[in-house]
């Protein structure tokens, strides 16, 4: 921690790049404002330039970062609801000298986004997706999503939801995936070291953040989540690429909730690598693109 804290006052300047004049207008005591700043933190201590990165946000909560990060000095993109990783994905193959970071709630990840999360994880695309997990729709005032928990009631669901909640890891976990990490919103040292365990990662980095909405969900409050946090590096035994161990350690989201880096494959290889046409490329598909002249071709349709 005290490294932490050295290495964010050397390096000042930078981190203040990644500061916003712009006003914050999350709920007090929305897990964002702690999100935010473990996101900036691992930004400036792995030394990623703003001109070096770009920032993908969704529809939602989360999604009102996209003006909330950077004062002119960040290039960020404001989404379809759900659409964020295969814009992300887009610009992570297309040039991967800049570090891509995307981020969504749990329903545009796992209701109308949930057919691009399982591609980008199996694809495995260069890029940092970060998933704000709160368990409901809190932009749209407290519906019920894929994640929260069975009882509970919300905005549209007043008796009560009765379906099982999608356990975000351990859904992941049955794609084949590289990366994946768990992490909790009122801990922003814990976010900020997994962070940067994601940005360094050679593919797709998952990060379920179990985040606080103290307005919405009044379910699970910091209280119920520190009484069962349990960190893996205190977990016997516990190795972070042994799938099985993992698969294992991911299931329980109610008793005793496994945080940390879970599982990753330190021999990914990322979407690029795999394909053989960029096989001895130096260049990135951004440099190669060029005008070419298709009035020739066109004649051959006429």
């Amino acid at each position: 921690m005290t490294q932490v804290i050295k290495t964010l006052s050397d390096r000042k300047n930078d981190y203040l790049k990644y500061e916003s004049k712009e006003k914050l207008t999350w709920c007090g005591g929305c897990g964002n404002y702690g999100i935010q700043k473990a996101l900036e933190r691992a930004m400036v201590i792995e030394n990623i330039k703003p001109q070096n990165a770009v920032f993908f946000f969704d529809i939602g909560c989360s999604g009102n970062g996209s003006d909330k990060i950077g004062d002119g000095e960040v290039t960020t993109f404001h989404g379809l609801h759900g659409r964020v990783i295969s814009a992300a994905a887009a610009a992570s193959i297309t040039n991967p000298k800049m570090k891509v970071i995307a981020e969504a709630g749990d329903g545009a990840t796992l209701s109308e986004g949930v057919n691009h999360l399982v591609h980008g994880v199996r694809s495995n695309y260069p890029m940092l997706f970060i998933l704000h997990n709160n368990e409901n729709y809190g932009l749209t005032t407290g519906q019920a999503s894929a994640t929260t928990r069975p009882g509970f009631k919300m905005n549209a669901s007043p008796d009560g939801v009765t379906a099982q909640p999608m356990n975000a890891c351990d859904f992941v976990m049955s794609l084949n995936p590289t990366f994946v990490a768990r992490t909790f919103s009122g801990d922003v040292n814990h976010m900020t070291e997994v962070i940067q365990a994601g940005l360094k990662h050679n593919g797709f980095a998952f990060i379920e953040i179990m985040q606080l909405c103290p307005t919405y969900n009044k379910s699970t409050s910091a209280t119920w989540f520190w009484d069962r946090f349990r960190n893996v590096r205190d977990l016997k035994g516990f190795n972070p690429q042994n799938f099985k161990m993992a698969r294992e350690v991911a299931q329980d989201i109610d008793k005793e909730i496994a945080m940390g880096i879970l599982y990753q494959d330190l021999e990914s290889k990322n979407y690029l690598e795999h394909l053989p046409q960029r096989q001895g490329k130096k260049t990135t598909l951004v440099d190669e693109v060029s005008h070419v002249d298709i009035r020739p071709f066109l004649k051959k349709l006429a």
